[in-house]
C-alpha cells in the first residue's frame, strides 16, 4: 500500500518543481532597470520566478552559442536573435517586443541643442558609447555621429563601454562629460541628468527582439514568460521606460 502513496508523492513533487522552475533569461544590458519591474509584475501575475542574466547582446549571443543554459533571450536588436535562429538555437523565429530610443546624456548642463557642435569643442574631452560590435545602442550612436559627419573628428575622444550598463556608470558618475545611451536610464537613476533624444531618422531603428531557445523545451514557464513579454501589460511597462 505504501508504493502507490510514494509514487503519488513523487509525482506531486515533480509537478511542484516543474511549476516553480525558474526561467533563465538572457537580458540585454539596456533592459537592466526595466527587467526588474517586468520580473516583479510577471511573478505577481503567475507566481513564476525569472533569473535575469544581464550583458551586452553580442556577449550573451556568444554565451548561448557556447552552450549557456538560457531559456529566453531578450536582445537589444534583431540581428543576434536572427543569427541564433538561423544557426538552429531556436525552433521559433524571433519577434520584436520593443523599439529603443537613443539619447545623448550628461551629468552636466552642457546644452544639447546643437549637440554635434558641442562634442567638437575643447570642453568635451571624453564621449562614452557602447562597443558598436556587440552592443546595438553603440552601433546606433556610431551611426548618428557618422550621419552628422563628425565621427572621425571626435574619434580620439570616444571611450567604448563593454555594455550600456558600463556606459551609464560613466555618465552618472561623471567619468566622461557626455555619452550616448538608452532613454530608460532617465527613469532608472536618481542622479540629475541632462539629455536629448537623438532623431531616430539618423540611425537604424533599434528593433529589439525576443527568442525562445531550444534549452527551454519542456519548461512551460519559459513559454509563459515569452507570451507575457508580448502582452499589453509588458508593453505598458516598456513604454513607461521610454521604449516605443
Amino acid at each position: 500500500m505504501k508504493k502507490p502513496t510514494s509514487l503519488i508523492a513523487a509525482l506531486l513533487l515533480t509537478i511542484s518543481l516543474g511549476f516553480c522552475q525558474a526561467v533563465k533569461v538572457a537580458v540585454a544590458a539596456n533592459l537592466q532597470s526595466v527587467v526588474k519591474k517586468l520580473q516583479n509584475d510577471f511573478k505577481q501575475k503567475t507566481g513564476i520566478e525569472i533569473e535575469p542574466i544581464v550583458g551586452s547582446s553580442g556577449n550573451l549571443a556568444t554565451q548561448i552559442r557556447n552552450g549557456a543554459p538560457y531559456d529566453v533571450f531578450l536582445s537589444a536588436d534583431m540581428s543576434f536573435p536572427e543569427m541564433l535562429f538561423k544557426e538552429g538555437f531556436s525552433v521559433k523565429a524571433p519577434v520584436a517586443y520593443a523599439l529603443g530610443s537613443l539619447i545623448i546624456c550628461s551629468s552636466q548642463d552642457i546644452g544639447f541643442e546643437n549637440w554635434e557642435r558641442v562634442l567638437m569643442t575643447a570642453r568635451i574631452k571624453k564621449i562614452v558609447i557602447a562597443n558598436p560590435t556587440i552592443a546595438p545602442y553603440g552601433k546606433a550612436a556610431k551611426e548618428a555621429l557618422e550621419h552628422k559627419g563628425i565621427f572621425t573628428e571626435v574619434s580620439s575622444k570616444i571611450v567604448y563601454g563593454e555594455s550600456i550598463s558600463q556606459v551609464n556608470t560613466y555618465i552618472t558618475t561623471g567619468v566622461t562629460e557626455v555619452g550616448f545611451t538608452t532613454q530608460s536610464l532617465i527613469k532608472d537613476t536618481k542622479t540629475p541628468l541632462y539629455w536629448k533624444a537623438i532623431d531616430p531618422r539618423i540611425y537604424t531603428p533599434i528593433e529589439q527582439g525576443i527568442i525562445l531557445l531550444k534549452h527551454e523545451v519542456g519548461n512551460a514557464n519559459a513559454e509563459k514568460f515569452y507570451q507575457y513579454i508580448l502582452s499589453p501589460g509588458a508593453k505598458a511597462i516598456f513604454k513607461e521606460y521610454g521604449y516605443r
